[in-house]
């Protein structure tokens, strides 16, 4: 899967932007953010400049290296109002598994949560690394099934199924049925 921003991929140009702020508002270089996301300078530098195609796995990266939450990242200005069609919104896609993210609502001024639909086929399932100290994620399914939580210990959900855990460890999420997707909540501290 790839980023595409005619169905609902997360635009480039947001992307881009939201680095460049995040960056700037913490006074660190392009060097320092790169170095402690793990990820090459020339990678921040063109998807600062809105030509990088960045995975999941990357923007998680930048926001723990930057210390924001993964939807400061990803997400346009809104209105007041805002509906999401299915299979709409910013769409972010994983590089090893067959899975995508769609930023629902971020966090506003006060709160301290995002809230995603996320979708994933079976094979190669998600493995998160930790994210920011203090994260826990909630996930209900919605359709299919799926083995989701920590990473030594996940638990298969079926539809309806409600899990909570702590999103700072490894985790992971494995479809184990095809159109498998479901709403989670990542909730920061």
């Amino acid at each position: 899967m790839s980023p595409n921003p005619a169905n609902g991929g997360a635009p480039l140009e947001v992307i881009a932007a939201s680095l460049r702020r995040e960056r700037t508002r913490t006074g660190l270089s392009l060097t320092e953010v790169a170095k402690r996301a793990g990820i090459a300078k020339s990678t921040l530098s063109q998807l600062e400049s809105g030509t990088g195609n960045p995975s999941v796995e990357t923007l998680w990266a930048l926001g723990v290296a930057l210390d924001v939450p993964f939807s400061r990242l990803v997400e346009p200005q809104r209105t007041q109002v805002q509906v999401i069609r299915a299979g709409k919104g910013p769409t972010v896609f994983a590089e090893h598994a067959d899975y995508a993210c769609t930023l629902l609502s971020s966090c506003p001024p006060g709160a301290r949560r995002d809230v995603y639909m996320i979708r994933a086929e079976p094979g190669e399932p998600r493995r998160s690394d930790p994210h920011m100290s203090g994260v826990v994620e909630h996930i209900v399914l919605s359709a299919g099934r799926a083995r989701v939580g920590i990473r030594d210990e996940p638990v298969e959900l079926l539809p309806g199924d409600y899990i909570c855990y702590p999103g700072d460890v490894p985790h992971i999420f494995e479809a184990l049925e095809p159109g498998t997707y479901g709403v989670e909540i990542s909730e920061h501290s």
